[in-house]
């Protein structure tokens, strides 16, 4: 998998590096389930075909007003300044960045063949609510309840077995 990051559209105070860092981390992390992946430059991508490639953008539009959002046939992972931004106004004390790591690898998750989300609050794949009124589970089992984040900012173990069974060995 080849990803490309793309800053324009970024909030503002987002530094370019740090983005791209996060970015990166999430493409090492998920590759540990068997499915290379590379981050590569936007001069680097004009160089291939286009069809192999995974647009990291910001994109209110392509975020549907969430924080990121997958979208595999068009082959980019949107993530929703207006989102970051709010979030920002709301809660300036909140580890924003730390927001934007989960919502990078969750997302990510998708393209690493992770359609389904997992029921552990913990798993960056999770839901906490998939709205048709049910919750993730704590690690002693009960529902989540609590108001900062309890998702894990890299895939969990759990995160990466359960994409080495969709991605199995060749």
């Amino acid at each position: 998998m080849r990803l490309v990051y793309r800053h324009a559209g970024a909030p503002p105070g987002w530094d370019e590096a740090l983005v791209l860092g996060a970015v990166q981390r999430a493409a090492l992390a998920w590759s540990a389930c068997g499915v290379p992946a590379e981050v590569i430059s936007e001069a680097a991508a004009s160089l291939g075909p286009p069809a192999t490639l995974v647009w990291v953008q910001w994109s209110d539009a392509g975020s549907r007003g969430n924080f990121g959002l997958a979208d595999l046939g068009g082959r980019s992972l949107s993530l929703g300044p207006a989102a970051f931004r709010l979030l920002a106004t709301r809660n300036p004390r909140h580890p924003a960045f730390q927001t934007l790591q989960m919502v990078i690898s969750h997302e990510m998750g998708h393209f690493f063949g992770l359609m389904a989300h997992s029921r552990r609050c913990i798993d960056v794949m999770s839901y906490y609510d998939n709205g048709r009124g049910e919750v993730c589970s704590t690690r002693d089992g009960g529902a989540h309840q609590a108001v900062p984040e309890y998702r894990a900012l890299l895939p969990t173990a759990c995160d990466i077995a359960r994409c080495r069974a969709v991605n199995p060995p060749r």
